[in-house]
C-alpha cells in the first residue's frame, strides 16, 4: 500500500479487506490452535512479512519499511486481533518498531530496520519488571559502562515473545538515573530467557534474567522515546482489541440466529437483543476512539491512546464474556474458540497498563491541560 497525505476511507477499507482475506487462511482456528503448544508456522510469518509487509509498516522506506502511519497500522492490527494472529507480529511491529523509530538512532535503524521489515529479524521490548507494570518509572534494571559498551543487570517480566525474539530492546537505568534502551543479542553471555505459562496461550511471554549482559545502547536519554513508543503500542493494542471484540460479536450474532429455543431463535428475545446492542455500542465507541488516536500525535496521542485503551478494553472484556455466556454449554468447551478470545481479552487488558493506570494517566493529562 502506498502512503498518501490522507489515506481515504475507501483505501483503508480495501487495505483491511486484503489483510483479512489473507488471515482467513493464515490464521484460522486450526492454525491458531496449532500454535498454542508449538511454534507458529514459519510460513505464516513469511507471508505476513514478505507479502503483507506488516512488520515494517511504520518503518521509513529508507530503512526497508513501507513508510506508513499509525492510521494504516491501526487497520492492520484490528484485522490481526480479529484473527487472533499468533507469533511475533505484535512484539515486533507494535512494540519494537515504534521504539526504534522514536529513538531516532540512524545507525540502529539502518542495522535493524531492513531485516525487521523483511521478516528476517523479530524483536521485542523488555520494560516491565517484578511488579508487571508497563511503566518507565518502575525500571530498576541497571546499565553500567563496560569497555566500549554496556553491561545490564536485573530482571524483566512478561516480555512478549521474549524467549524467541532475535533482538531484545531492554529498557534500563544508568547509575545517574538516566533511562536508556539497550540492544541485546539473544545468545548474549549472562542472559537467561525463560518461557512463561500464562492465561493467553496465543501470545507468548517470557522472563529475562540479566547478569552483566553485554549490550549496545540505542540513542541517548530514552525517557521521551519510551513514552512516545508506549503511546503508539497502546493504540495498536486497542485496535487489536477492537478487532477481537468485533469477531466475538459476529460469532454470537450468527449463533443467536441459529440457536432455537421455545420454537424461536434466541436472537429474537429482548434480553439477548439488549446485550448485543450494548456490545455493538461499546465496540463502535472503541473503534471511533482508536481512529481518533491513530490521527493524533505528541501530547494528543498520549491522551487519546489512553481513551482508546479504556474503551477497547471495556468492549473486549464485555463481549468476549457474553460470547461464552450466550453460546451456552458449548461456549464453555475447549473445542469452541470463544475461550481463546476471552483469554486474549483478559490478558490484553493488563498488558500495557490496566484501566486504573489509564484513568490515572488521563487525570494527570487533564490536570496539566487545565493548568
Amino acid at each position: 500500500m502506498t502512503q498518501t497525505p490522507q489515506t481515504s476511507l475507501a483505501e483503508l477499507a480495501e487495505f483491511g479487506a486484503s489483510i483479512r482475506a489473507a488471515l482467513t487462511t493464515l490464521s484460522g482456528s486450526e492454525q491458531v490452535r496449532a500454535a498454542l503448544f508449538a511454534d507458529p508456522d514459519p510460513r505464516t510469518w513469511a507471508v505476513l512479512a514478505g507479502q503483507l509487509e506488516l512488520p515494517g509498516l511504520l518503518l521509513a522506506e529508507e530503512h526497508g519499511g513501507s513508510g506508513l502511519t499509525t492510521v494504516e497500522a491501526a487497520v492492520a492490527f484490528e484485522e490481526a486481533g480479529r484473527a487472533l494472529v499468533p507469533g511475533p507480529l505484535f512484539a515486533t511491529a507494535a512494540l519494537a518498531v515504534p521504539l526504534l523509530v522514536a529513538l531516532g538512532d540512524a545507525g540502529a535503524l539502518a542495522r535493524y530496520g531492513p531485516p525487521i521489515a523483511s521478516g528476517e529479524l523479530t524483536a521485542t521490548v523488555a520494560l516491565a519488571e517484578s511488579d508487571g507494570r508497563w511503566s518507565p518509572d518502575a525500571v530498576t534494571c541497571r546499565a553500567e559502562p563496560e569497555g566500549g559498551g554496556w553491561a545490564l543487570t536485573g530482571g524483566k517480566e512478561l516480555v512478549v515473545d521474549g524467549a524467541t525474539a532475535g533482538l531484545l530492546l531492554v529498557v534500563a537505568r544508568s547509575a545517574e538515573g538516566e533511562l536508556g534502551v539497550f540492544a541485546v543479542e539473544p545468545d548474549a553471555a549472562g542472559l537467561e530467557r525463560t518461557a512463561l505459562v500464562t492465561l493467553d496461550l496465543t501470545r507468548r511471554m517470557a522472563r529475562l534474567t540479566l547478569d552483566g549482559v553485554p549490550a549496545t545502547r540505542v540513542g541517548g536519554d530514552a525517557s521521551g522515546a519510551v513514552a512516545a513508543a508506549s503511546d503508539v503500542a497502546r493504540l495498536l493494542l486497542a485496535a487489536e482489541q477492537v478487532g477481537g471484540a468485533q469477531r466475538c460479536l459476529d460469532m454470537v450474532v450468527e449463533y443467536a440466529g441459529q440457536r432455537i429455543q421455545f420454537a424461536r431463535p434466541i436472537g429474537s428475545f429482548q434480553a439477548i437483543k439488549q446485550r448485543l446492542a450494548d456490545a455493538l455500542v461499546q465496540i463502535e465507541s472503541a473503534r471511533s476512539a482508536v481512529h481518533a488516536a491513530a490521527r493524533s500525535t505528541g501530547r494528543d496521542l498520549a491522551r487519546d491512546s489512553r481513551v482508546a485503551a479504556l474503551l477497547a478494553t471495556e468492549a473486549y472484556t464485555f463481549i468476549s464474556a457474553q460470547n461464552i455466556q450466550l453460546h451456552g454449554g458449548i461456549g464453555f468447551t475447549w473445542e469452541h474458540d470463544a475461550h481463546l478470545y476471552f483469554k486474549r481479552a483478559r490478558a490484553g487488558a493488563q498488558l500495557l497498563g490496566g484501566p486504573g493506570d489509564h484513568v490515572a494517566a488521563l487525570a494527570d493529562v487533564l490536570d496539566t491541560e487545565i493548568d
